[in-house]
């Protein structure tokens, strides 16, 4: 009985698979077009948003425009010190925060509540009128916005006369709305809601598509209703999503807007209408105090970063998808 042939392989015929360079150059030949294609938005990203943080250092200067960069005097921390002892910047950083997250809890609550009612619209064409309706806010700059808002919410508009109609306020008694302070971030919040919560539903719908319309089938075989299927199926098939868009905007905490705030602000609710970018503006250009401008704008910047940072690692510890 002849002995079974036994196959054996010359270490000469083992093809080694590339290993650290070698293994990044093969990608790089392999992916040249998209490398080729990204090297302009890499120069661009380059020089207008790393090459200009040069300017930080002024921050720490006693800067005069009409010195030169090494005739400046340093004063190091001086103008942080000032910052955080300015009752002014304490108030405006406090603006921004709560603007901030109310645009952060009633733009989530509102876009993904519209999208789960549209994706339960059946009728075609009444889910693309609502859909159309929505998203024309979005395109509207705040300079129209704004002017649509005063008008709404003057003496005289028709907010008042509803108010006046229903029974809530007097005639001759109109609220001045924009008047008030206190009413200032409600007003905010509302604004940007209108403004771009249809717009804000493009990518939840975008998600929408991708669960498995099985899933559906399987839970109205089971006597799952429209609300029960919402809960169950769409909300976690979107939670990637969720999560993810949350990390960002956490991100831009410290980013309540400039437009709204100094379109719709005035002399009487100033005390909760202006933040740190009006802030920086006021300072910068108006006062020419430009040291102290940056040193608030750095200041954003590095806890945005911080915020970004913090929410992605949470998310990462717990198992929940997350940016990097």
């Amino acid at each position: 009985m002849e002995s079974p042939t036994v196959l054996t392989t010359s270490p000469a015929m083992i093809t080694k698979k590339p290993t650290g360079w070698k293994l990044i150059a093969k990608k790089i030949i392999l992916q040249r077009t998209l490398i080729l294609m990204s090297v302009p938005f890499l120069l661009w990203l380059f020089l207008f948003k790393y090459v200009p943080l040069w300017g930080w250092t002024i921050a720490f200067q006693d800067f005069k425009p009409a010195k030169g960069f090494s005739d400046q005097t340093w004063i190091g921390f001086d103008h942080f010190n000032f910052l955080f002892q300015d009752e002014r910047f304490l108030r405006v950083l406090r603006n921004t925060l709560a603007m901030s997250g109310i645009n952060l809890v009633l733009g989530f609550l509102t876009a993904i509540t519209l999208a789960l009612l549209l994706n339960e619209v059946r009728k075609v064409a009444f889910k693309r009128v609502v859909q159309t309706v929505s998203y024309l806010p979005h395109f509207i700059s705040w300079v129209v916005a704004a002017s649509i808002v005063q008008t709404a919410l003057s003496p005289d508009g028709y907010i008042n006369e509803l108010l006046v109609w229903i029974g809530i306020v007097e005639k001759g008694k109109e609220v001045l709305f924009l008047g008030i302070p206190e009413y200032f971030w409600g007003i905010f919040g509302a604004s940007s809601v209108w403004k771009d919560v249809g717009w804000n539903t493009i990518v939840y719908l975008a998600a929408m598509t991708m669960i498995d319309p099985a899933q559906y089938e399987a839970a109205e075989i089971d006597g799952a209703g429209r609300f029960q299927r919402m809960w169950y199926i769409t909300l976690p098939g979107i939670k990637p999503v969720i999560i993810v868009l949350l990390i960002m905007n956490i991100g831009y905490l410290m980013e309540s807007g400039f437009e709204p705030q100094y379109l719709l602000g005035n002399g009487m609710n100033i005390d909760y209408s202006e933040n740190l970018d009006i802030f920086v503006l006021k300072y910068g250009i108006a006062q020419g105090n430009f040291s102290l401008s940056i040193a608030a704008g750095m200041f954003k910047t590095i806890v945005s970063f911080i915020l970004l940072f913090a929410a992605n690692n949470i998310a990462k510890r717990m198992g929940e998808s997350r940016l990097f």
